[in-house]
């Protein structure tokens, strides 16, 4: 059967379902460590899974995207919101509004720009791996009689 015009293929459709699923994962891991831990390892840990969740939106939004640009992006945009609090708009926005809040935080912390550079090094590591699975299952029913 012919695609549909506009229909995406079914690598693409997998792809954001994956980083949807990956999406959900990490929210409910960060809320997880919150809740469990605390200390500098649940807010560190915080920290990197929010560059996580950065970057699995990144490859919902460009499912092509490969898992280093997609990292990089992840942390630019991370470490983007952590300099911005140098200035006194987000902990006003965070005043105002839970959501802002949890988005954009409200206090600079020079520790939390490491905690989001490991969080892009384990997302595009699992982005890989996920990757290079793939490839091998493509391989293998390419390869069946």
């Amino acid at each position: 059967m012919p695609p549909v015009p506009g229909d995406r293929p079914p690598r693409v459709r997998r792809t954001r379902l994956l980083a949807v699923l990956a999406a959900l994962v990490t929210v409910a891991a960060g809320l997880t460590v919150r809740a469990v831990t605390g200390g500098w390892f649940g807010k560190y840990a915080g920290d990197a899974l929010y560059t996580v969740l950065v970057h699995a939106l990144v490859v919902l939004v460009w499912p092509r995207v490969t898992p280093v640009r997609a990292a990089i992006g992840a942390l630019a945009f991370s470490w983007a919101v952590e300099l911005a609090q140098l200035t006194p708009v987000p902990a006003a926005l965070s005043e105002a509004s839970v959501v802002a809040r949890l988005v954009l935080g409200s206090t600079f912390g020079a520790a939390d720009l490491v905690a989001y550079a490991a969080g892009a090094v384990l997302a595009a590591s699992a982005h890989t791996l996920a990757g290079h699975r793939s490839r091998q299952r493509r391989e293998r029913a390419a390869a069946a009689p």
